[in-house]
């Protein structure tokens, strides 16, 4: 199997069990977040139980320059497998949040993954091969009211991974969209989503959905969401609603 991968936000939620599930499988590891505490324990752990060598790049992507500098710190490194799992959301009327919160929600969620794909994209072709996992969502499949920007972030990673994937995979590179639907992690702390009917859901674990992930980005798979039932209602149910039900229905779900 392919040895190396670059992951990102992988200090915490579905990032630190992506890394846990490749190392299993034996692979070598980048990992980066901006914690660096978080980052070396996930280390320390990795290579006691599975005997990999493991690479930490403590930085923040989202910042001016911050991709570009993993980029940099990684360029001696021929990756395998480029896991883009960085990003954020947050609760609100657009026009009452802060507006550099949702710029800088742009610059993670879009901006760096879309920098990474490029530089580490070509680094693949070069190679002759390569496999690229963007952690999008089922936030993909429609507006957000409440979590506007957030929403659109996510349409973006899911069109660009599939018009990538069209693109390289004759050159041996695949793309894949996780898409997962409400997850167990701790962003729904950061976005302040507390106390909303989409975190009252059952939701599934970090781990559940990084394995769904990873095993469809090495089947090669364009995109896939990590349950049947969503899966069903986001292709067949929701296309058929009237739009402003459709938006009132999400609104709903995020109203406190």
């Amino acid at each position: 199997m392919p040895n190396t991968a670059l992951i990102t936000g992988a200090s915490s939620g579905i990032g630190r069990e992506f890394a846990r599930y490749h190392a299993s499988l034996g692979g070598d590891l980048i990992i980066t977040a901006r914690r660096s505490g978080a980052l070396d324990a996930l280390k320390s752990e990795l290579e006691a139980a599975h005997k990999v060598s493991v690479t930490t790049v403590a930085l923040d992507l989202g910042a001016p320059g911050g991709a570009e500098a993993l980029v940099d710190a990684v360029k001696d490194h021929k990756i395998d497998i480029l896991i883009n799992n960085a990003g954020f959301g947050g609760h609100g009327i657009f026009t009452e949040r802060a507006l550099a919160d949702d710029l800088a929600m742009i610059d993670l969620n879009v901006k760096a993954l879309v920098t990474l794909c490029h530089h580490i994209g070509n680094a693949m072709v070069k190679n002759g091969g390569g496999k690229i996992l963007n952690v999008s969502s089922t936030a993909a499949y429609m507006p957000g009211p409440l979590q506007a920007t957030y929403f659109a972030t996510k349409a973006y990673v899911s069109s660009f991974s599939q018009a990538l994937d069209e693109e390289l995979r004759a050159k041996g590179v695949t793309v894949t969209a996780l898409e997962p639907g409400y997850v167990h992690t701790e962003f729904a702390e950061v976005a302040a989503l507390e106390g909303t009917d989409l975190v009252k859901q059952k939701g599934a674990t970090a781990a559940e959905v990084a394995k769904c992930g990873y095993d469809a980005m090495l089947a090669g798979k364009l995109r896939i969401i990590n349950e049947g039932r969503l899966s069903f209602m986001l292709n067949w149910i929701m296309p058929m609603m009237p739009r402003r039900m459709a938006l009132k229905t999400i609104r709903k779900m995020q109203e406190k």
